[in-house]
């Protein structure tokens, strides 16, 4: 099982928010059926490798469209297994700590 981060915007000068270049994003994320954490700094998506990496060519595709440069911050873990660690990762620390972090 892959949970991979990543953060994708177009690149260089920009005026005004990127918020619409982030909803075009999200829209494929969220119509792709796997699970995901939305986050202030990224998107955390979680499934095998070919599912993940498809999701991320879809995004990059959608800017790429009217976006001439494009940055993407990617960092991913993988752990054999079909384990859903989307949730299990925060509630092993959780329990590490005996509460309930704000998450």
């Amino acid at each position: 099982m892959v949970l991979l981060e990543f953060a994708m915007s177009p690149a260089g000068p920009a005026q005004g928010s990127l918020s619409p270049y982030v909803a075009r994003i999200l829209d494929i994320v969220d119509r792709s059926g796997l699970p995901y954490q939305l986050t202030a700094m990224g998107t955390i998506l979680e499934g095998d490798w070919d599912q993940v990496m498809a999701v991320v060519g879809d995004c990059f595709r959608a800017l790429q469209a009217d976006c001439p440069r494009i940055g993407m911050n990617l960092k991913m873990d993988y752990r054999a297994g079909t384990e859903s660690r989307l949730q299990s990762k925060v509630q092993a620390v959780q329990a590490q700590l005996g509460r309930k972090l704000h998450t």
